[in-house]
């Protein structure tokens, strides 16, 4: 996000600290065991990727600039269906977005990518590498016994947008439910944005798989001509898995589709 006017501002990209862990509820596993658990998390994630895919569901999100008061003075809305059109393809239709009314911040594609990939964060195989992840021990959450790791970028390339936190993994099923920190990256294009933290909580919808549900992040922006506080919810509902004319492996067990997929009837 970038203040209105456009300024050359520092970029605020610094990692969310973790604070305080309850008292354990289990033994911490070992080295070699952490080791072996980031990995099945890494997979279990990249299962979750592919499957995802294969799901349509409704987004919204409201982006609130707060005044002194922390009342609303300017908003940013959006609500679409992500689904298949007839030949399969996945598209974005936008079922509402009124008007834009922030007046002292600007949405960027930064945040946009942030909003797509970074806040529903999914860490697989894939970005495993990219990563520093380290340990911080045992909680429980909603009555869900989890591991909780920090997670960092090991380096920056520019252009790229990364999580940068706290996630909370099902030490059952091994998958991401929770996630706490901001999206980050470098270079010019984002030298004058700040970026919010946020908190992301996934649900198991399918008996399966963790998707995220509910992102929101209550921040303030420093900017060098002042503070400006904010606001921003995200939601993701309407689950609905549809099968392509592709093949998915999931555990190494081939699934084909048996029929090409029908996009849904648009709700009211």
């Amino acid at each position: 996000m970038n203040e209105r006017p456009d300024m050359r501002l520092l970029l605020i990209a610094a990692m969310i600290a973790p604070g305080s862990l309850p008292a354990q509820t289990a033994a911490d596993p070992s080295p070699e065991e952490i080791e072996r658990i980031i990995q099945k998390v890494a997979e279990k994630e990249t299962e979750f990727a592919r499957a995802r895919e294969n799901y349509t569901y409704r987004q919204r999100y409201r982006f609130d600039e707060l005044g002194p008061d922390r009342r609303p003075v300017g908003k940013l809305e959006m609500e679409a269906d992500i689904l298949f059109d007839k030949s399969g393809k996945r598209i974005e239709r936008i079922t509402y977005a009124p008007m834009n009314t922030l007046r002292n911040i600007i949405f960027t594609p930064e945040d946009e990518q942030d909003m797509r990939n970074v806040q529903p964060f999914v860490f697989t195989v894939k970005d495993l590498p990219n990563y520093r992840v380290r340990y911080l021990g045992r909680e429980t959450i909603d009555e869900i016994g989890c591991y909780v790791f920090a997670v960092k970028p090991k380096a920056m390339v520019e252009g790229q947008r990364y999580f940068a936190g706290i996630v909370w993994v099902d030490d059952r099923d091994l998958q991401i439910v929770k996630t706490y920190g901001r999206g980050v990256g470098a270079g010019k294009r984002i030298a004058g944005q700040r970026f919010p933290k946020f908190e992301t909580w996934r649900e198991q919808i399918d008996g399966k798989f963790w998707f995220p549900t509910y992102t929101v992040s209550n921040d303030v922006l420093n900017f060098e001509s002042g503070q400006i506080p904010i606001k921003l919810v995200i939601t993701y509902r309407d689950y609905k898995q549809f099968k392509a004319e592709t093949t998915i492996t999931f555990e190494g067990v081939d699934q084909p589709s048996p029929e090409p997929p029908k996009p849904p009837a648009k709700k009211q």
